[in-house]
């Protein structure tokens, strides 16, 4: 009799265990959307059971406290734009990584990236194009998803589609076959055969190229006709998918906001009428500051000392008018391009161009959550899924609190607690 003894006591260990109660008491918490002093947070399991003022809570001897002296309480930060298979184009440039690196070294590489993005305090993001590696970051995601390795949960563009011609590498004499950084095509027809074949690799969403250089040098020009984007978008909109469009030219981005894109990544040309066109076609906007600001450092520019570039100029008037348009805005560094981890890159430039600390906050929790159609997440809400972060300080007065993440809590599961 001794055996099933042990077995029931083990299973009373285990139920007990999964059925846990833990409550959050820091100094503050911002819920997504407002700040608040004097509240807990309660979590049982993965999900968020109450969160307010500790004399609403019944039961409360029932729970675990965790105090987070000093600290702010938040939601998991969303990342919208990432490449978790890239690393700093300062320390291999981009050609080389598409031509040297092996997928199964860049797939060890995005293990490493995940797991210092969760630690940071991503709990959740896009990854928006493999860049060469074809389908591996739908089996990166798969091995957080198993618990093989530790990151945020994972959205997954899969290689990018591109107009035949436009996209690297380039640099080669026509006898030399290179692989590409994204999959090209050309018309209607051959365009949605390639959102059907990305989706039924598994990707969650289907990113464009709507401009590009067409070489070396070059300024970016529209690449894609209105009637393939427009196929590409009805393909992967009828299968329950949505597609996201690199833009960065005035026609590029109207062609792609025309076509029922839901998001323009980078945007560096956007003009006030471009970006009232979004905000009446409810088209989000990721301007990748972060990428930007790191490329332009990585050429020679001094930020501290020098005058900005040409390129940050034309950044700083593009997302300002976007700021005055009304238009969502979407926290997303194009991370990748500057050190994975670094993501508070981002929320601070993002301040520095012109937003509210609180708004840039609720840009990378509630905001993208909406956009992104994630239910159940990006909120410090009863029934909300408990990805939670606490970091020191009160981050909606000094948005460089986000550095200093010493709590991450995904789906219920505490990765980080310092």
């Amino acid at each position: 009799m001794r055996q099933p003894f042990s077995i029931l006591l083990v299973l009373i260990f285990l139920a007990s265990w999964a059925k846990a109660q833990t409550l959050l008491v820091p100094d503050r918490v911002f819920d997504g959307m407002e700040l608040h002093t004097d509240w807990v947070v309660a979590v049982q399991g993965n999900k968020i059971v109450y969160a307010g003022p500790e004399t609403g809570l019944s039961r409360k001897a029932s729970y675990q406290r965790k105090h987070l002296q000093g600290m702010t309480l938040m939601p998991g930060l969303i990342e919208g734009h990432s490449h978790l298979l890239l690393h700093p184009y300062n320390e291999t440039d981009w050609n080389d990584q598409v031509l040297k690196e092996s997928s199964a070294e860049r797939a060890i590489r995005g293990a490493v990236h995940a797991k210092a993005s969760l630690l940071a305090g991503i709990t959740t993001m896009r990854d928006l194009g493999s860049e060469g590696a074809g389908y591996t970051d739908v089996y990166l995601k798969k091995t957080i998803e198993e618990g093989i390795i530790p990151g945020p949960r994972l959205l997954v563009a899969g290689p990018a589609i591109v107009a035949t011609g436009a996209y690297g590498p380039k640099g080669f004499h026509e006898g030399v076959t290179v692989p590409l950084g994204a999959v090209p095509v050309s018309g209607r027809d051959a365009a949605i055969q390639e959102v059907r074949n990305q989706m039924g690799n598994g990707a969650d969403l289907i990113k464009i190229y709507a401009d590009y250089r067409w070489k070396t040098g070059e300024p970016s020009q529209p690449t894609f006709l209105q009637e393939e984007i427009d196929a590409m978008v009805a393909a992967a909109t009828t299968a329950g998918r949505y597609v996201v469009a690199h833009a960065s030219t005035p026609e590029g981005m109207r062609r792609a906001i025309l076509g029922g894109v839901e998001t323009i990544e980078h945007g560096d040309g956007g003009t006030m009428e471009i970006f009232q066109l979004m905000k009446e076609k409810n088209v989000a906007f990721c301007p990748t500051i972060a990428a930007g600001d790191a490329t332009e450092q990585y050429k020679g520019w001094n930020k501290e000392k020098e005058p900005d570039t040409d390129r940050i100029v034309q950044k700083k008037k593009s997302f300002r008018l976007a700021l005055q348009s009304g238009v969502d805005i979407v926290f997303g560094g194009d991370v990748g391009v500057f050190t994975h981890g670094e993501n508070y890159r981002e929320l601070e430039l993002m301040v520095a161009y012109g937003m509210e600390p609180k708004k840039a906050l609720q840009s990378a929790t509630s905001v993208n959550a909406r956009v992104f159609h994630l239910n159940g997440l990006g909120k410090i809400e009863a029934g909300f899924l408990a990805d939670i972060i606490a970091v020191e300080g009160d981050p909606t007065k000094h948005i460089q609190q986000m550095r200093n993440v010493r709590f991450v809590m995904k789906d219920g599961v505490v990765y980080k607690s310092e």
